[in-house]
């Protein structure tokens, strides 16, 4: 499977996908709290040819793909262009083929609780939901709108505490956890709003 990265049976792979347009140190920031809390073997980001839900596209994917790699240096963390290679646009399709591709992983979920609060407007959100542990990271001012958000009250009754958050992907899902981490409110963008990328 070259141009996949590995994993073994068993073990436990974080997926964070996003446009990464640009990549910054908050996503590295969410990173290395995800692989600690959530108690990951390895973790992958999924560098998305395009998001349905927005409208511009991104940087070209290749750019992004290194950009991603010069600031995401950790030996558990892989950078990959997952979803261009499997031929997939949304995260029920990317993660349909993982599970396929990699028989006995243990894939989690990873998103900011700002994906959270809308969650219910992603394809097939509620196979998502029932078919991976899901593990939430709180950013600045989306705490309240994701605790209240349909798919929190749809699945109340799979939310581990954070106290639990490192048994997340031992479990089956639907299972979801959400975690508070020290904050910090730099995002891909602003970064492009003042011309930096």
């Amino acid at each position: 499977m070259q141009g996949y990265p590995t994993a073994r049976a068993g073990q436990v792979v974080g997926l964070l996908g996003g446009s990464f347009d640009p990549p910054h140190s908050a996503h590295v920031h969410i990173t290395k709290t995800a692989l600690r809390r959530f108690g990951l073997d390895k973790l992958w980001w999924l560098v998305s040819p395009g998001n349905p839900l927005k409208a511009n596209g991104p940087a070209p994917l290749a750019e992004r793909v290194q950009a991603s790699r010069a600031v995401m240096k950790h030996p558990k963390v892989e950078v990959t262009d997952l979803e261009a290679r499997l031929g997939t646009r949304f995260t029920a399709q990317t993660l349909a083929a993982l599970i396929d591709r990699y028989p006995g992983v243990r894939f989690v979920w990873l998103m900011g609780a700002d994906n959270l609060g809308q969650f219910d407007q992603w394809q097939d959100w509620q196979w998502i939901m029932e078919t991976v542990p899901i593990g939430v990271m709180a950013r600045p001012g989306d705490r309240i709108s994701a605790r209240m958000s349909k798919a929190a009250r749809v699945y109340r009754d799979a939310k581990l505490s954070g106290r639990s958050s490192q048994v997340l992907g031992q479990g089956e899902a639907p299972r979801w956890c959400f975690i508070n981490m020290p904050m910090s409110d730099m995002s891909s963008t602003a970064i492009r709003a003042r011309g930096e990328w």
